[in-house]
């Protein structure tokens, strides 16, 4: 598999449920399907590997490995369609009450990255951190290379904290991948799309956010260019995917014209403010 100068990503808004199998079974479908479409990097929401649930399901009940048969089910169809696959899932964690929400990125060589949600959604009456493990921002910064282009992993929340993307950004990233699970609520979708094209302007880079349809979450799956153009974009209901090629002649001329990682005054650096 070779990632050239251009390459064809899919953001795919899905439904999963609280059965990891049958969440399997669904994912191989679904990847097939951005496959058909020329789709070489593929990106699912957040919490693909089973749901949030209620506030009392027990996630750390249904978390696994990173060896486990969700990475595995990733592994098995990135090999046979010869694509990257990057997806939400819970990972265990040391604490037997707690899980940890990780984005993983899985090729057709198997795990190429991790990234452990750092910031918890304990706001507007949620309490994540009750049932998860927040990751380490001293390591939890996470980049892995596709060929000529380096890919970053952020999760839902992450994306009101304008850090985290700076922080992958000056690691490399010229792409930021972006699974979430955006739950619904006055403005939530504006909110939505409004930072995930401030995330790709205020970096030169191209984000491709992938969520979940209403009314378990706002959906709206995009992927917008390093101006803030969005190439292709789904709507707030249904599933389906959103396919656009991303090139780094572009990227290039973005980042020439308006050189804003140049022309930087602070540096982000991990920890509390």
């Amino acid at each position: 598999m070779t990632y050239r100068d251009r390459v064809r990503v899919a953001a795919v808004q899905l439904v999963s449920g609280l059965d990891p199998a049958e969440n399997r079974r669904m994912v191989a479908g679904r990847v097939a399907e951005a496959a058909d479409a020329g789709a070489e990097l593929v990106v699912l929401p957040e919490a693909t590997m089973c749901t949030f649930g209620e506030p009392a399901f027990d996630l750390a009940g249904v978390a696994e490995p990173l060896d486990g048969p969700f990475v595995d089910a990733l592994h098995q169809v990135a090999g046979r369609y010869g694509v990257t696959v990057v997806a939400g899932m819970f990972e265990r964690s040391a604490e037997p009450h707690r899980a940890y929400n990780t984005a993983v990125a899985v090729g057709p060589g198997g795990l190429d990255a991790a990234y452990r949600k750092i910031h918890l959604f304990d706001a507007l009456g949620a309490r994540e951190s009750d049932r998860l493990v927040a990751g380490d921002p001293a390591k939890d910064v996470v980049t892995f290379g596709l060929g000529a282009w380096r890919v970053g992993l952020m999760t839902c929340y992450d994306l009101r904290f304008p850090e985290l993307a700076r922080a992958l950004c000056d690691a490399g990233a010229t792409v930021v991948c972006v699974p979430a699970h955006w739950y619904p609520g006055p403005g939530k979708a504006e909110v939505w799309e409004t930072l995930v094209a401030a995330r790709a302007i205020e970096n030169t880079a191209y984000v491709v956010a992938a969520g979940k349809p209403m009314p378990e979450a706002v959906g709206r799956s995009r992927v917008v260019d390093p101006a803030g153009v969005v190439l292709a974009a789904l709507l707030g209901t249904g599933e389906g995917t959103a396919a656009a090629e991303l090139s780094l002649d572009r990227l290039a001329e973005v980042r020439a014209a308006l050189p804003l990682l140049e022309h930087r005054r602070f540096r982000v650096e991990p920890g509390r403010g």
